[in-house]
């Protein structure tokens, strides 16, 4: 079984003591690729320092809608910058966060704009974050997302915005959220969204699935979140990894990257 962890936090400090076990325990678990995603400029060249240094690692650039009160126009070109390099493989994460409002929201839209722009200029596929911002984000791809790849990971909207993304070309991401007991609806939209649209994420150090709830989430527990989505589609567990690794692996080009265990 081959599994790609397609948005992992892995530059943060969290994991610092013991990344390498962290790297050990994922390719022991299957995991032959993990996409380390930047939340602003910092962790964004982190992202890339650890991509570059570990075989089977990929970075994305970018700038939280968190952080979007910080976004300039020298933000976007030390982005273009970044993404030159061969390690980075999409744009993001980026989006709308009108739940913890941490920047107003006419500086998330804007920002968003901007990078989803900047992305299509440098035809790289896009990660997006969306909560409690389901009108908004959907009007914004509509208008700035033409023939735009990507995935809005960490899903946890309706079931409507599911069907509008993939009509759009989007993937979903699903996290450790469909392994929680109270969370049905969400494993129903599971159920109804095209395996090929799939993909999987364990947003680590964040949001560890059963059984690990309320631990440090890592690449390894993907497994976890793999056996849910393969019950929700009525598939094995090796068939939803081989679907969903395929899937991750051609919207972010890494059809012929090097993978963990080389």
């Amino acid at each position: 079984m081959k599994l790609f962890d397609t948005h992992a936090h892995l530059d943060f400090s969290r994991f610092d003591r013991d990344r390498d076990k962290v790297l050990k325990r994922a390719r022991e678990a299957g995991v032959v690729n993990i996409l380390t995603v930047g939340a602003d400029l910092n962790s964004s060249y982190r992202a890339v320092e650890l991509a570059e240094s570990i075989p089977g690692l990929a970075a994305a650039v970018g700038l939280h809608p968190h952080d979007a009160r910080d976004f300039t126009p020298e933000t976007a070109r030390k982005l273009q910058k970044l993404v030159e390099k061969e390690a980075v493989k999409a744009l993001g994460e980026t989006g709308l966060d009108f739940y913890y409002d941490n920047s107003p929201r006419d500086q998330q839209r804007q920002a968003f704009r901007s990078q989803l722009r900047l992305a299509a200029g440098l035809d790289m596929p896009v990660i997006v974050h969306s909560r409690e911002a389901e009108q908004d984000t959907l009007k914004i791809l509509e208008e700035e997302g033409s023939g735009l790849a990507g995935v809005v990971h960490c899903y946890s909207s309706s079931a409507e915005m599911a069907e509008r993304l993939v009509e759009l070309g989007f993937h979903l991401g699903f996290t450790g959220l469909i392994t929680f007991r109270k969370l049905g609806w969400l494993r129903e939209i599971v159920g109804q969204t095209p395996p090929e649209r799939i993909l999987l994420e364990t947003d680590c150090p964040y949001m560890a699935p059963e059984p690990k709830r309320g631990q440090r989430n890592e690449p390894s527990y993907l497994k976890y979140i793999a056996e849910v989505a393969a019950d929700c589609l009525n598939l094995s567990v090796e068939e939803i990894a081989e679907i969903t690794t395929a899937n991750g692996q051609r919207l972010f080009g890494l059809e012929n990257y090097c993978r963990l265990e080389d």
